[in-house]
Protein backbone atom coordinates (compact mmCIF):
# COMPACT_ATOMS: atom_id res chain seq x y z
CA UNK A 1 0.00 0.00 0.00
CA UNK A 2 1.51 3.58 -0.77
CA UNK A 3 2.51 5.07 2.84
CA UNK A 4 0.02 8.06 1.99
CA UNK A 5 -2.92 5.94 1.14
CA UNK A 6 -2.05 4.34 4.16
CA UNK A 7 -2.24 7.85 6.52
CA UNK A 8 -5.58 8.78 4.35
CA UNK A 9 -7.24 5.47 5.45
CA UNK A 10 -6.17 6.51 8.72
CA UNK A 11 -7.64 9.87 8.72
CA UNK A 12 -11.10 8.94 7.58
CA UNK A 13 -11.96 6.16 10.26
CA UNK A 14 -10.55 8.72 12.66
CA UNK A 15 -13.45 11.00 11.62
CA UNK A 16 -16.03 8.13 11.40
CA UNK A 17 -15.36 6.71 15.05
CA UNK A 18 -13.81 9.38 16.87
CA UNK A 19 -15.53 12.63 15.48
CA UNK A 20 -18.60 10.65 14.63
CA UNK A 21 -19.12 12.64 10.79
CA UNK A 22 -21.64 11.29 8.82
CA UNK A 23 -21.08 8.90 5.92
CA UNK A 24 -21.91 11.84 3.64
CA UNK A 25 -19.05 14.32 5.19
CA UNK A 26 -16.50 11.49 5.22
CA UNK A 27 -17.46 10.49 1.20
CA UNK A 28 -16.49 13.89 0.60
CA UNK A 29 -12.96 14.08 2.59
CA UNK A 30 -12.68 10.99 0.83
CA UNK A 31 -13.07 12.58 -2.64
CA UNK A 32 -10.87 15.34 -1.83
CA UNK A 33 -7.79 13.23 -0.69
CA UNK A 34 -8.32 10.46 -3.16
CA UNK A 35 -7.99 13.30 -5.69
CA UNK A 36 -4.88 14.49 -3.66
CA UNK A 37 -3.46 10.88 -3.79
CA UNK A 38 -3.97 10.49 -7.48
CA UNK A 39 -1.62 13.70 -8.04
CA UNK A 40 1.04 12.86 -6.04
CA UNK A 41 0.88 9.51 -7.83
CA UNK A 42 0.94 11.27 -11.37
CA UNK A 43 3.85 13.51 -10.01
CA UNK A 44 6.19 11.25 -8.27
CA UNK A 45 6.82 7.69 -9.57
CA UNK A 46 8.26 6.52 -6.03
CA UNK A 47 6.54 6.87 -2.40
CA UNK A 48 7.17 10.28 -1.40
CA UNK A 49 7.97 10.75 2.36
CA UNK A 50 4.90 12.64 4.08
CA UNK A 51 7.28 15.03 5.71
CA UNK A 52 8.20 16.57 2.03
CA UNK A 53 4.95 17.16 1.48
CA UNK A 54 5.41 21.28 1.68
CA UNK A 55 3.12 24.33 0.80
CA UNK A 56 4.32 24.49 -2.51
CA UNK A 57 3.87 21.25 -3.17
CA UNK A 58 0.18 21.97 -1.85
CA UNK A 59 0.13 25.34 -3.86
CA UNK A 60 1.12 23.32 -7.30
CA UNK A 61 -1.87 21.01 -6.70
CA UNK A 62 -3.89 23.21 -5.92
CA UNK A 63 -3.39 25.54 -9.63
CA UNK A 64 -3.77 21.28 -10.88
CA UNK A 65 -7.14 22.11 -9.13
CA UNK A 66 -7.86 25.78 -10.87
CA UNK A 67 -6.97 24.12 -14.20
CA UNK A 68 -9.56 21.50 -13.15
CA UNK A 69 -12.64 25.19 -13.70
CA UNK A 70 -13.65 24.13 -10.28
CA UNK A 71 -16.09 26.46 -8.59
CA UNK A 72 -15.08 28.54 -5.52
CA UNK A 73 -16.51 26.52 -3.41
CA UNK A 74 -15.55 22.95 -3.89
CA UNK A 75 -11.78 24.54 -4.28
CA UNK A 76 -12.86 25.67 -0.74
CA UNK A 77 -13.32 22.35 0.32
CA UNK A 78 -10.16 20.31 -0.78
CA UNK A 79 -8.70 23.14 1.28
CA UNK A 80 -10.31 22.53 3.89
CA UNK A 81 -9.96 18.86 4.09
CA UNK A 82 -5.69 19.52 3.33
CA UNK A 83 -6.09 21.84 6.29
CA UNK A 84 -7.53 18.50 8.84
CA UNK A 85 -5.91 16.01 7.11
CA UNK A 86 -2.23 17.94 7.95
CA UNK A 87 -3.75 18.40 11.63
CA UNK A 88 -4.45 14.99 12.32
CA UNK A 89 -0.86 14.08 11.31
CA UNK A 90 0.35 16.59 13.67
CA UNK A 91 -1.50 15.33 16.56
CA UNK A 92 -1.03 11.71 15.70
CA UNK A 93 2.95 12.64 15.52
CA UNK A 94 4.01 11.75 11.78
CA UNK A 95 4.67 15.38 11.21
CA UNK A 96 5.95 18.80 13.07
CA UNK A 97 4.66 21.16 10.89
CA UNK A 98 1.16 21.86 8.96
CA UNK A 99 2.38 22.37 4.91
CA UNK A 100 -1.26 23.52 4.42
CA UNK A 101 -1.90 26.06 7.39
CA UNK A 102 -0.83 28.85 5.41
CA UNK A 103 -3.17 27.88 2.29
CA UNK A 104 -5.51 31.19 1.35
CA UNK A 105 -9.58 29.95 0.68
CA UNK A 106 -10.69 31.56 -2.05
CA UNK A 107 -13.67 34.31 -1.52
CA UNK A 108 -17.02 32.95 -1.65
CA UNK A 109 -19.92 35.18 -2.28
CA UNK A 110 -22.50 33.64 0.43
CA UNK A 111 -25.43 32.55 -0.64
CA UNK A 112 -28.70 32.40 0.87
CA UNK A 113 -30.15 28.59 1.63
CA UNK A 114 -33.32 27.43 0.17
CA UNK A 115 -36.08 27.26 1.73
CA UNK A 116 -40.33 25.76 1.61
CA UNK A 117 -43.20 28.19 2.16
CA UNK A 118 -45.26 26.63 5.06
CA UNK A 119 -47.63 25.72 2.69
CA UNK A 120 -44.96 23.87 0.29
CA UNK A 121 -44.10 21.58 3.29
CA UNK A 122 -47.34 21.00 4.17
CA UNK A 123 -47.84 19.53 0.78
CA UNK A 124 -45.33 17.24 0.76
CA UNK A 125 -45.55 15.90 4.17
CA UNK A 126 -48.91 15.12 2.87
CA UNK A 127 -47.91 13.09 -0.08
CA UNK A 128 -46.49 9.81 1.22
CA UNK A 129 -49.18 6.55 0.78
CA UNK A 130 -50.54 4.45 3.86
CA UNK A 131 -47.93 1.39 3.01
CA UNK A 132 -45.22 0.56 5.50
CA UNK A 133 -42.75 2.56 3.25
CA UNK A 134 -45.12 5.27 2.99
CA UNK A 135 -45.64 5.49 6.76
CA UNK A 136 -42.33 5.32 7.38
CA UNK A 137 -41.36 7.81 5.06
CA UNK A 138 -43.45 10.27 6.53
CA UNK A 139 -42.11 9.58 10.04
CA UNK A 140 -38.78 10.89 8.20
CA UNK A 141 -40.15 13.83 7.10
CA UNK A 142 -42.35 14.75 9.75
CA UNK A 143 -39.30 14.26 12.00
CA UNK A 144 -37.02 16.53 9.76
CA UNK A 145 -39.26 19.48 9.68
CA UNK A 146 -40.36 18.84 13.68
CA UNK A 147 -36.88 19.13 14.86
CA UNK A 148 -34.70 20.57 12.56
CA UNK A 149 -32.47 17.34 12.78
CA UNK A 150 -29.58 16.80 10.10
CA UNK A 151 -30.06 13.96 8.15
CA UNK A 152 -27.38 11.92 9.73
CA UNK A 153 -28.14 12.74 13.24
CA UNK A 154 -31.45 11.01 12.23
CA UNK A 155 -30.25 7.81 10.60
CA UNK A 156 -27.91 7.21 13.62
CA UNK A 157 -31.47 7.30 16.05
CA UNK A 158 -32.15 4.72 17.86
CA UNK A 159 -35.84 3.90 18.83
CA UNK A 160 -34.69 4.47 22.52
CA UNK A 161 -33.64 7.48 21.43
CA UNK A 162 -37.16 8.90 21.28
CA UNK A 163 -40.06 9.38 23.96
CA UNK A 164 -43.34 9.47 22.62
CA UNK A 165 -44.83 10.11 25.70
CA UNK A 166 -42.56 13.36 26.28
CA UNK A 167 -42.55 14.40 22.83
CA UNK A 168 -38.23 14.58 23.12
CA UNK A 169 -35.54 13.39 20.73
CA UNK A 170 -32.43 12.69 21.72
CA UNK A 171 -29.72 13.07 18.92
CA UNK A 172 -26.31 13.02 18.60
CA UNK A 173 -24.46 16.23 16.67
CA UNK A 174 -21.18 16.94 15.38
CA UNK A 175 -18.37 16.88 17.81
CA UNK A 176 -20.74 14.06 19.65
CA UNK A 177 -22.70 16.31 21.19
CA UNK A 178 -26.22 15.59 22.48
CA UNK A 179 -28.91 17.37 22.16
CA UNK A 180 -32.96 17.05 23.38
CA UNK A 181 -35.67 18.26 20.93
CA UNK A 182 -38.78 18.46 20.93
CA UNK A 183 -41.14 16.75 18.94
CA UNK A 184 -44.29 18.46 17.50
CA UNK A 185 -47.86 16.47 17.54
CA UNK A 186 -47.65 15.57 13.99
CA UNK A 187 -44.32 14.08 14.04
CA UNK A 188 -45.34 11.67 17.22
CA UNK A 189 -48.26 10.29 15.49
CA UNK A 190 -46.43 9.90 12.51
CA UNK A 191 -43.60 7.92 14.50
CA UNK A 192 -45.80 5.99 16.30
CA UNK A 193 -48.01 5.02 13.17
CA UNK A 194 -45.12 3.77 11.95
CA UNK A 195 -43.28 1.99 14.78
CA UNK A 196 -46.55 0.26 15.65
CA UNK A 197 -46.46 -1.49 12.04
CA UNK A 198 -42.98 -2.75 12.54
CA UNK A 199 -42.20 -6.28 13.00
CA UNK A 200 -38.35 -6.64 13.05
CA UNK A 201 -36.79 -6.17 15.84
CA UNK A 202 -34.16 -3.99 14.75
CA UNK A 203 -33.16 -1.02 17.67
CA UNK A 204 -32.76 1.27 14.98
CA UNK A 205 -35.83 3.95 14.30
CA UNK A 206 -35.67 3.55 10.33
CA UNK A 207 -35.61 0.43 8.19
CA UNK A 208 -35.79 -0.99 5.15
CA UNK A 209 -38.49 -3.54 4.38
CA UNK A 210 -35.92 -6.39 5.76
CA UNK A 211 -35.31 -4.79 8.98
CA UNK A 212 -32.41 -3.29 7.97
CA UNK A 213 -31.50 -0.21 9.02
CA UNK A 214 -31.51 2.82 6.62
CA UNK A 215 -28.35 4.45 5.39
CA UNK A 216 -27.59 8.52 5.47
CA UNK A 217 -27.37 7.62 1.58
CA UNK A 218 -31.11 5.54 1.74
CA UNK A 219 -33.04 8.38 3.44
CA UNK A 220 -31.10 10.75 0.72
CA UNK A 221 -32.61 8.86 -1.91
CA UNK A 222 -36.40 9.00 -0.23
CA UNK A 223 -36.56 12.90 0.62
CA UNK A 224 -35.04 13.79 -3.22
CA UNK A 225 -37.85 11.00 -4.46
CA UNK A 226 -40.89 13.26 -2.57
CA UNK A 227 -39.42 16.62 -3.62
CA UNK A 228 -39.23 15.69 -7.13
CA UNK A 229 -42.99 14.27 -6.77
CA UNK A 230 -43.56 17.84 -5.41
CA UNK A 231 -42.25 19.12 -8.91
CA UNK A 232 -40.32 21.75 -7.62
CA UNK A 233 -38.86 23.64 -10.38
CA UNK A 234 -35.50 24.70 -8.13
CA UNK A 235 -32.08 22.09 -7.29
CA UNK A 236 -32.37 22.06 -3.36
CA UNK A 237 -30.49 19.54 -0.71
CA UNK A 238 -32.22 17.26 1.45
CA UNK A 239 -30.90 19.97 4.08
CA UNK A 240 -34.25 22.06 3.26
CA UNK A 241 -36.14 20.61 5.81
CA UNK A 242 -33.45 21.83 8.43
CA UNK A 243 -33.39 25.75 6.65
CA UNK A 244 -37.07 25.68 6.56
CA UNK A 245 -37.24 24.49 10.01
CA UNK A 246 -35.19 27.57 10.87
CA UNK A 247 -36.57 30.07 8.98
CA UNK A 248 -40.40 28.72 9.49
CA UNK A 249 -39.31 29.25 13.89
CA UNK A 250 -37.71 32.86 13.30
CA UNK A 251 -40.83 34.10 11.04
CA UNK A 252 -43.20 32.74 14.02
CA UNK A 253 -40.93 34.79 16.60
CA UNK A 254 -38.41 32.55 18.22
CA UNK A 255 -35.49 33.82 19.13
CA UNK A 256 -32.17 33.02 17.59
CA UNK A 257 -30.09 31.58 20.64
CA UNK A 258 -32.93 28.88 20.91
CA UNK A 259 -32.64 28.45 17.03
CA UNK A 260 -29.25 27.57 17.41
CA UNK A 261 -29.58 25.79 20.21
CA UNK A 262 -32.34 23.55 18.12
CA UNK A 263 -30.17 23.81 14.96
CA UNK A 264 -26.69 22.28 17.50
CA UNK A 265 -24.72 25.15 15.81
CA UNK A 266 -21.46 26.18 17.94
CA UNK A 267 -21.87 29.58 16.72
CA UNK A 268 -24.61 32.37 16.72
CA UNK A 269 -22.97 33.61 13.41
CA UNK A 270 -24.12 30.44 11.74
CA UNK A 271 -27.30 30.34 12.59
CA UNK A 272 -27.65 34.10 11.76
CA UNK A 273 -27.85 33.19 7.94
CA UNK A 274 -31.78 32.71 8.25
CA UNK A 275 -32.61 36.20 9.97
CA UNK A 276 -31.67 37.39 6.24
CA UNK A 277 -34.28 34.99 5.10
CA UNK A 278 -36.68 36.09 7.39
CA UNK A 279 -36.14 39.78 6.91
CA UNK A 280 -36.23 39.26 2.33
CA UNK A 281 -40.02 37.63 4.19
CA UNK A 282 -40.64 40.72 5.77
CA UNK A 283 -40.20 42.79 3.20
CA UNK A 284 -42.25 41.24 0.33
CA UNK A 285 -45.26 41.31 3.20
CA UNK A 286 -44.36 45.07 3.80
CA UNK A 287 -44.24 45.69 0.34
CA UNK A 288 -47.30 44.35 -0.55
CA UNK A 289 -49.23 45.53 2.30
CA UNK A 290 -48.38 48.94 2.61
CA UNK A 291 -49.61 51.54 1.12
CA UNK A 292 -46.87 54.06 0.79
CA UNK A 293 -43.84 50.62 0.32
CA UNK A 294 -43.76 51.68 -3.31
Amino acid sequence: MNILSYYIEKFLNYLKVEKNYSEHTVINYNIDLKDFLNFIQSNFKENIDIKNIDYFLLRKFLGYLTEKNLNKKTLSRKISTLKSFFKFMIREGYINNNPASSLIYPRIDKSLPKFLTEEEIKKILDLPKDDFCGLRDKAILEFLYSTGARVSEMVSLKISDIDLISGIAKVMGKGRKERLLPLGEPAILSIKKYLDLRKDNSPYFLVNKNGKPLTDRGVRYILYKYIKKYALSFKISPHIFRHSFATHLLNRGADLRSVQELLGHSSISTTQVYTHLTIDSLKKVYEKAHPRAK
